[in-house]
């Protein structure tokens, strides 16, 4: 696979866009400031914990959590090239941490600004929000084992999902989510339980879905991580069952 926003790494490369050399900086944003870049086409990352962006964020929004350690990677990886950016952040102390980590792969560049008072502010100011329902794995299970009208859509890596998957999942990376969406086997229209490895790249994946029109759509919380914790079932590529899921593997490869 590609490294993260390549276009722009070779660019920088070759010397035809510049490095952010001194410290990163961007422009404090109101709620109206934000409205009105998001209707000249900039884009939200919603940088905030899957729980928090589930229970309310901006409509359109990316929830790229910035305590993961592949933050400015997944940003890179899922995120149409060149389109400028605004950060919603948990604090507005971590816009500046925020900022030092995506100028790694120059994308500090793309920022033109940060919510200030995140989504309590936008809230407040009586701009619309939306929300994820969060699903337990055992929630999960239960609504499988019933009958209801429910899809798995798995969002792992290949190593992880030809490890471990739900028998009735549905597969496709969440890095190719966006670019690829037409290719799912699963409808706008039908119930779709998104899950990953601990439940931060399942909600991302979530945020992509509704995005582009997906309307029924819940982050599992805990992941397979946590449903192979609870021993429920699990086959692997060839359709054999599997107990447990192999020993985890680095904490960025993990959520």
């Amino acid at each position: 696979m590609r490294p993260a926003n390549i276009v722009n790494i070779v660019a920088i490369n070759q010397g035809k866009k510049p490095l952010t050399m001194d410290e990163p900086h961007t422009s404090v944003l109101s709620p109206q400031e934000v409205s009105d870049l998001i209707g000249e086409g900039h884009i939200v990352i919603d940088t905030r914990s899957e729980a928090a962006f589930g229970a309310g964020h901006i409509p359109g929004a990316y929830n790229i959590q910035f305590t993961s350690a592949e933050f400015e990677q997944r940003v890179g990886w899922v995120t149409p090239l060149e389109v400028p950016m605004i950060l919603v952040m948990e604090n507005d102390a971590d816009v500046q941490k925020a900022l030092n980590a995506l100028a790694f792969l120059g994308l500090d560049q793309r920022v033109k600004g940060f919510l200030v008072g995140g989504m309590r502010a936008w809230v407040n100011a009586g701009f619309p929000h939306t929300t994820v329902p969060q699903l337990s794995v055992t929630q999960l299970s239960d609504h499988l084992k019933n009958g209801l009208n429910m899809q798995v859509l798995d969002v792992r890596e290949t190593s992880e999902w030809d490890d471990g998957q739900i028998e009735q999942a549905h597969y496709m990376n969440y890095k190719f989510l966006r670019e690829q969406i037409e290719q799912l086997t699963v409808a706008p229209n039908q119930h779709i339980s998104v899950v990953c490895a601990g439940g931060l790249r399942s909600s991302t994946a979530c945020s992509i879905l509704l995005m582009n029109g997906y309307k029924h759509i819940y982050n599992v919380t805990g992941g397979m991580t946590s449903w192979s914790a609870a021993g429920l079932p699990m086959v692997d590529v060839e359709g054999n069952a599997v107990t447990k899921l192999h020993a985890p593997k680095p904490e960025w490869f993990e959520l």
